[in-house]
């Protein structure tokens, strides 16, 4: 029996179709009802549906005032509040594409953004990083603020396929790849509902992640939103330890983070007693099987595990109808199509290992790579969009997750790329040679490691400024190191995994 799992068909997406339009549906049903709340423990900012929609709606009118026309790409700069969701969500209303970026990005990385993506607009706090606008209109936010009281613009209705947001993701190459999606990427979504989340529009959902993450924007306001459901955010600079307080106080039902969040939540005084919660949600890194059953231990509600990537979002997860086995990620969700594949793209037997692979045909999948189409190709093999992740499918298609094939980092939930950290490095004078991977400095927690040649051992407090202006924090190194050779294979291509090996050897 070969490893394909398949769920069967899902709904497809109606036409005309606008992904705005979708998300705000039930704004007009449910107008006084609160569809988002901004946390902190000396109160909340709520913002009803009805609210909500004459924002997004009025930075609709207003985008399109400034001149803007369907299909122009707009650059956002903006910081983690409510400006980043109404913004992202009114240049798509208008039926322009945005392009979220983390405002962590320095001047330098959003320069390289810009060459490559050339867009008509930048969309700008001005506290958040930017570069030369190039050529590209400016809009403050001062000028964003100011659009929402505007009277209301159509949704701008079109085909499912076409353009709607671009979001970048840490490529191999060591630039960062401009990720195509469609307005039907939304609508996709869908399948996460039941088979990751098991949300209702009765569901309070706080997600511990920042307005301007992907992860974020996603699961923790655009899917509540699209059932009518809750959206509960902490304020910017809030810290882990406040979570349980907030939870308990705005009762949040589901909550959502990346491990690293629960691990620290997990560091206060047990137990956690969260009344209202019915269970946890966690991706952008594997969750350690240690926090998720001491997660379970104080507050007596289980963690859902989601996998997925930029180009298609999460396809693999648990829920609560369908809980994963211990050391399994889960199963396809309802509508999707998996297999693991060998490297010619041929699903291999039940239990063998292989790349994990989802069907192009699925909905919520990329249109491709702006810019790069022979990257896009290279990431299909026949029916079959190849993840670039190792793992194996059980009988009845549970999945377990192996690890990457290449030398991709995982930090924080952020995808990292060791040849833009080592470009980096490498301007800073008197470093010869570079090779950085992430290495694990105690159960459970994974940090980025530079390994240099230098003819003297560099100052690590100047390395790590000169990091600080030209990386975004979190592709930044904790650790430096001065090694006598970096190790090579018999081809002489670098071997970041022996770099691991030899750290662990060596703590």
């Amino acid at each position: 029996m070969h490893a394909i799992f398949d769920t069967g068909p899902f709904a497809p997406c109606p036409s005309p179709f606008n992904l705005a339009a979708h998300v705000l549906a039930h704004a007009p049903r449910l107008a006084d009802k609160i569809a988002l709340a901004v946390v902190s423990p000396s109160g909340a900012d709520r913002w009803s549906y009805a609210k909500l929609q004459a924002a997004v709606l009025g930075t609709a009118t207003g985008l399109a005032q400034a001149g803007f026309q369907p299909g122009d790409v707009v650059l956002m700069r903006l910081g983690n509040t409510v400006d980043f969701p109404i913004a992202y969500l009114g240049a798509i209303a208008a039926g322009m594409v945005p392009v979220p970026t983390s405002s962590q990005l320095t001047a330098p990385e959003v320069a390289s953004l810009l060459e490559g993506l050339q867009p008509a607009g930048i969309l700008h706090d001005p506290a958040v990083p930017c570069a030369d606008p190039a050529g590209a209109q400016l809009v403050d936010l001062p000028a964003l603020h100011s659009m929402r009281s505007l009277p209301p613009a159509p949704y701008h209705m079109g085909a499912p396929d076409r353009l709607a947001y671009i979001v970048y993701t840490s490529g191999t190459s060591g630039r960062p790849r401009a990720v195509m999606h469609a307005h039907r990427a939304i609508w996709a979504r869908q399948m996460m509902h039941q088979g990751w989340y098991g949300i209702t529009e009765e569901d309070r959902l706080m997600h511990a992640g920042a307005f301007n993450w992907t992860f974020t924007l996603g699961t923790g306001l655009l899917d509540p939103w699209s059932v009518g459901a809750t959206a509960l955010i902490p304020a910017q600079g809030v810290p882990p330890e406040a979570l349980p307080l907030l939870l308990k106080r705005h009762d949040a039902t589901i909550f959502a983070a990346a491990p690293g969040v629960y691990r620290k939540v997990l560091g206060q005084a047990q137990p956690l007693p969260l009344p209202r919660l019915r269970h946890g949600l966690a991706a952008g890194e594997k969750l350690p099987e240690t926090t998720r059953a001491a997660w379970q231990a104080a507050t007596g509600t289980p963690v859902f595990e989601a996998y997925g990537m930029s180009e298609i979002s999460t396809f693999i997860s648990a829920n609560p109808q369908a809980p994963a086995r211990a050391t399994m990620l889960g199963q396809p969700q309802p509508g999707r199509r998996v297999a693991i594949v060998d490297s010619n793209g041929t699903p291999v037997p039940i239990g063998s290992p292989g790349t994990i692979a989802v069907s192009r045909r699925d909905p919520g999948l990329m249109l491709g790579y702006r810019n790069a189409a022979e990257d896009t190709k290279l990431r299909f093999a026949g029916e079959w969009f190849l993840t670039g992740d190792q793992g194996h499918m059980e009988e009845d298609g549970q999945i377990a997750y192996h690890g990457r094939d290449d030398d991709m980092m995982n930090a924080g939930g952020y995808r990292v790329s060791p040849l833009e950290v080592e470009a980096a490095l490498l301007a800073f004078p008197g470093l010869r040679e570079a090779a950085v991977t992430d290495i694990e400095v105690k159960p459970d927690v994974r940090v980025i490691a530079a390994f240099y040649l230098a003819d003297h051992p560099l100052d690590h407090a100047a390395l790590q400024a000169h990091c600080e202006t030209l990386l975004a924090r979190y592709k930044q190194p904790r650790l430096f190191t001065n090694v006598q050779a970096l190790p090579r294979n018999p081809n002489g291509k670098l071997s970041r995994q022996s770099l691991r090996k030899e750290f662990r050897l060596n703590k």
